[in-house]
């Protein structure tokens, strides 16, 4: 694929579109000491980012009960909804490139690993309730990396998985659009190592959101 074959950009919401990297690892940082179980050091909370969080939590911490998952969710929602009564400023350069996208014509969507109720409120805070043609959250479809919201946002969109682009800041992101059958961007400032990343071939690894309308304007 060239980059002026795509038609549908997908993307990934905490660390590629916001600056909220910090926020979750602290939340989960404070949930761990709520319910007392042992912290998790920040590689490795940032390492989960990106999956559902029922399934970040047992991850971190395999061993925990149905009882005290449902105490830990709660603790770590209450203190990251406490922490975003600002919400986190989306990065440099996201809000211009987006709306050229809109304006050259690309279907726009999200596929989070938020839950519905969480991403509803992000995306009200920015005015962006009907901004984009889809979003998808971990509750409400199979989290990353399955294939499943991906393969939900293509069908509403009418889009082949060859002129879709998925971008994201977590191996959940790109590993998620392999396994859809679909390009993928890597952006460097988020959860995870830019060279963790790229061992899943991204199409295109940026260390600014801009680089990649820069990279899509490109004609062969």
């Amino acid at each position: 694929m060239r980059p002026s074959d795509y038609k549908l950009l997908i993307f990934d919401w905490d660390g590629t579109l916001a600056d909220s990297i910090g926020r979750i690892v602290e939340a989960m940082h404070v949930a761990s000491e709520r319910t007392g179980f042992p912290l998790r050091d920040d590689f490795a909370v940032k390492g989960i980012i990106g999956l559902g969080l029922p399934e970040a939590i047992r991850t971190l911490y395999p061993e925990i009960g149905d009882t005290d998952l449902i105490a830990f969710r709660q603790h770590y929602a209450d203190h990251y909804i406490a922490s975003e009564a600002v919400p986190s400023p989306l990065f440099e350069g996201v809000v211009e490139s987006l709306e050229a996208f809109r304006a050259e014509g690309y279907h726009l969507a999200v596929a989070t690993g938020k839950a519905r109720r969480g991403l509803d409120r992000v995306l009200k805070s920015h005015g962006w309730e009907n901004y984009f043609d889809i979003t998808r959250a971990a509750d409400e479809t199979a989290s990353k990396p399955h294939p499943l919201m991906l393969e939900q946002i293509l069908a509403h969109c009418n889009v082949a998985p060859a002129q879709a682009l998925m971008v994201g800041d977590s191996s959940f992101d790109l590993q998620m659009a392999r396994n859809a059958g679909m390009d993928s961007v890597a952006v460097s400032y988020g959860a995870q190592s830019i060279e963790a990343l790229k061992l899943f071939e991204p199409r295109l690894a940026v260390d600014r959101f801009s680089e990649l309308h820069a990279w899509l304007s490109q004609r062969a």
